[in-house]
């Protein structure tokens, strides 16, 4: 799989905040929303990023009790994902839809408030 990085590093950096283990803030929602506004990807393709190169790496957090709630390290992101899209084998893939599938629910009311603000932003 061939990846513009420099294109997906800002999307990468703005779904990292939905595993942060705080309370996400409109205002964050609106940040998260103009980023894929100002990116190449429609929301559906943001989604897709989200699912197999954002979660693969990072939904250990969401798991964890005391989990990172100040924002990851954006150079250890970029390198753990492009590390994990290249280590991905078709069962690998398989198996984190099957992992994403017991999360999903946990981001149903991040993208309603994401796609809300996609909607309002001029």
């Amino acid at each position: 799989m061939k990846i513009d990085i420099a294109t997906r590093t800002p999307i990468w950096i703005a779904l990292s905040e939905l595993y942060l283990d705080t309370e996400l803030q409109d205002a964050d929602y609106k940040t998260i929303a103009r980023t894929i506004i100002e990116s190449a990807y429609t929301i559906d393709e943001v989604k897709k990023i989200n699912k197999y190169e954002v979660f693969p790496v990072l939904y250990q957090n969401l798991l964890s009790a005391a989990g990172v709630w100040n924002g990851f390290d954006k150079e250890w992101l970029v390198a753990e994902i492009i590390k994990s899209i290249n280590k991905r084998t078709q069962l690998k893939t398989l198996n984190m839809a099957a992992a994403f599938a017991t999360q999903k629910s946990q981001f149903k009311e991040a993208w309603k408030k994401i796609e809300k603000n996609l909607d309002s932003i001029p």
